[in-house]
C-alpha cells in the first residue's frame, strides 16, 4: 500500500496563488497624487526592464523579470519578454517550475502574436499563436501531441503579462476603472480582467517612493500592486501576505537560487496542510465519515452524490461521505445516463486516444472483460510502475514517458487508460486524511462507472474503492478547473463530527 505524502497540482496552485487575494500593513497615504495623472505612451516608456524577486511564507523561492522593447522588425510594434522562476522544497524533493513568454503588441498593447513556454519539473508545454481578424489562432505542443485552438474574439485582446502596464498607459488616476480581455496561458482560455485604481500611498518598510494601489482581478482571483510613478510595480501581495513580490535588482532577485536551495523548510507543505482536533487512526479502514468545512465562499458548490451528501448550514459546508460496498453486482447513484459520455472524450491532459495509452491499457488488461477487474489491473499496473514523487506534469504522456508523477499525474494516467478502455472515468479534486501528518492534504483521484455506479478509484493509494476520508471538493482536469482551489489553499478548516470505521 502506498501511503499519502501530499501530493497534486500544488505547484501550479502556487503559480495561481501569485495571482491571488491580499493585504497588508506598513502603508500610509501619501498625500495628494499628481496632476495631471501619470500617464506613459510606448513610445515614450520610462522603462527597459525590472526584476521582482518572491516570497513564499518567509521563504524567497524565485523571481520574475519582464522587458519592454520597439520591434526591430516593424513599425509601431513592440515587444514584451517576461520570466518567472520557482524553485522551493517540498517532501525533500527540490521542485521548480519556468516560465518564459514572448508577446508582440500594438501601441495600444493589444496583442498581435505570442510564444509561451512552460516547464513543471521537467515536463514542458508549447504555445504559440496570432490574433488574426478576430480570431485567435493557438498551437499547443506537449509531449509530441499537437492540438491547434481557433478562439474567437470580440473587441480587444491583451496578453497578461501587459495587465501591469495598462493602467500605466491609460492613466493613474484616482477612482479610474479599467476592464479588458486577456488571454491567459496557463488555462489557455480568454478572461476578463478587471482594475481599479483605489489609492495614492507610500511606505517607509516596504517600498521607496510613492505609489498608486490598483487592485485586479483575473478569473475569480485578486491581487494588489503599488505601481510608482514611473510604471514599475513596487510591490505586489498576494494570500493576505503569504505571497510578497518586490521589485530587485537582477543580482538579488536571482540569489533565491542559493537561497532555494539551501532552505529546507517544507513551507507549501505547512501552508497547504489542514490539520484536525480529531486525529483518525488508519484512515484507510474509515468506511464513513461526516465533517464540517469552512470558509467555502457561496459561488463554489461542493458535489452531492452518491459518493458524498453535502449541504451548506450557514458558515459551513457538512458533508456525510460513504465508502461503497463493492460488489460484482453493485449498483448505485449514476446521476444523469446522457452525460455520461463526456467521461469519455480524451482531453489534452488525460489524451485517451493516443496510441501509446490504448496500446499499453489493452496490453495490461488483455484477457479480462471486467470492468472491476480492469481497473485492479490498471491500478497494480500503476503502483509496480510509475514512481510516486511530487513531479508536476501536464498530461498523462508526461507520466508514461518519465515513469515518475504525485497524485494528480497517476489520476491523469489511470483515467487515460480507463477512457481508453470505454470506461467513463471523471477526474476529481479534494483533500483526504493523512495519517503521516495528522491531517487533510490536496489530493486528485478518479471515479469510474461501472455496471451503472459510480466508484472511486484511487490510483496512487491503489484503493478500490478509495476509502471515507475523500472529501471530493471539485470534479475537473483542466488548470481552468482549478482555479476555484487557490483560495481554498491556506484557507480551508476542516472539522471532523464522526468516523466509522467498523
Amino acid at each position: 500500500m502506498m501511503k499519502l505524502e501530499g501530493c497534486g497540482y500544488l505547484l501550479f496552485i502556487l503559480l495561481l496563488l501569485m495571482h491571488s487575494g491580499c493585504a497588508w500593513m506598513y502603508i500610509d497615504t501619501a498625500g495628494e497624487p499628481p496632476s495631471p495623472p501619470p500617464r506613459h505612451s510606448l513610445a515614450e516608456w520610462p522603462f527597459e526592464e525590472y526584476w521582482t524577486g518572491i516570497v513564499f511564507n518567509g521563504a524567497k523561492i524565485g523571481f520574475t523579470r519582464l522587458s519592454f522593447a520597439p520591434a526591430e522588425d516593424a513599425d509601431n510594434l513592440f515587444d514584451i519578454r517576461s520570466e518567472a522562476a520557482l524553485r522551493f522544497r517540498f517532501l525533500m524533493f527540490d521542485k521548480y517550475a519556468n516560465l518564459k513568454s514572448y508577446d508582440r503588441v500594438a501601441a495600444d498593447l493589444t496583442l498581435r502574436n505570442f510564444a509561451y513556454d512552460y516547464d513543471l519539473d521537467g515536463n514542458k508545454l508549447k504555445l504559440s499563436g496570432k490574433l488574426t481578424n478576430g480570431m485567435l489562432e493557438v498551437e499547443i505542443i506537449s509531449r509530441g501531441q499537437s492540438e491547434r485552438q481557433a478562439i474567437p474574439v470580440e473587441g480587444d485582446l491583451y496578453p497578461t503579462s501587459v495587465i501591469g502596464m495598462y493602467p500605466v498607459l491609460h492613466g493613474l488616476e484616482l477612482g479610474r476603472h479599467y476592464s479588458y480581455q486577456v488571454y491567459h496561458g496557463e488555462t489557455q482560455s480568454i478572461a476578463s480582467v478587471t482594475q481599479k485604481i483605489v489609492a495614492f500611498e507610500e511606505s517607509k518598510l516596504l517600498f521607496s517612493g510613492k505609489a498608486f494601489k490598483v487592485k485586479t482581478e483575473l478569473l475569480g482571483q485578486k491581487v494588489t500592486t503599488w505601481i510608482g510613478l514611473q510604471g514599475k510595480p513596487l510591490l505586489e501581495i498576494a494570500q493576505n501576505g503569504v505571497i510578497i513580490s518586490g521589485l530587485e535588482t537582477e543580482i538579488v532577485a536571482k540569489k533565491y537560487l542559493t537561497e532555494a536551495t539551501l532552505n529546507k523548510e517544507e513551507a507549501l507543505l505547512e501552508y497547504s496542510l489542514i490539520r484536525t482536533d480529531e486525529l483518525i487512526s488508519e484512515p484507510e479502514r474509515v468506511k464513513s465519515m461526516q465533517v464540517a468545512l469552512y470558509e467555502i465562499d457561496e459561488g463554489l458548490s461542493i458535489p452531492s452524490d452518491g459518493l458524498q451528501q453535502c449541504e451548506r448550514q450557514g458558515e459551513k459546508v457538512i458533508c456525510q461521505i460513504s465508502m461503497q460496498v463493492l460488489t460484482e453486482t453493485s449498483k448505485g447513484y449514476v446521476g444523469n445516463p446522457a452525460a455520461h459520455q463526456v467521461y469519455l472524450v480524451p482531453s489534452r491532459t488525460v489524451p485517451s486516444q493516443d496510441k501509446r495509452i490504448r496500446d499499453m491499457a489493452n496490453e495490461i488488461t488483455t484477457g479480462t472483460t471486467n470492468p472491476l477487474e480492469k481497473i485492479r489491473l490498471l491500478m497494480a499496473w500503476i503502483e509496480e510502475n510509475i514512481e510516486q514523487e511530487p513531479v508536476d506534469v501536464f498530461t498523462a504522456l508526461d507520466v508514461l514517458s518519465r515513469k515518475k508523477a504525485e497524485c494528480q499525474g497517476h489520476t491523469y494516467l489511470y483515467a487515460a487508460f480507463a477512457r481508453s478502455l470505454a470506461i467513463p472515468t471523471r477526474v476529481v479534486n479534494g483533500i483526504v486524511y493523512s495519517e503521516d501528518y495528522w491531517g487533510f492534504l490536496y489530493h486528485t483521484w478518479a471515479e469510474s462507472l461501472v455496471n451503472g455506479y459510480w466508484v472511486a478509484v484511487d490510483p496512487t493509494l491503489r484503493q478500490l474503492p478509495a476509502d471515507g476520508t475523500h472529501i471530493k471538493l471539485l470534479e475537473g482536469e483542466t488548470f481552468l478547473d482549478l482555479m476555484p482551489l487557490a483560495d481554498l489553499v491556506g484557507r480551508l478548516r476542516v472539522q471532523v463530527i464522526s468516523v466509522d470505521d467498523s
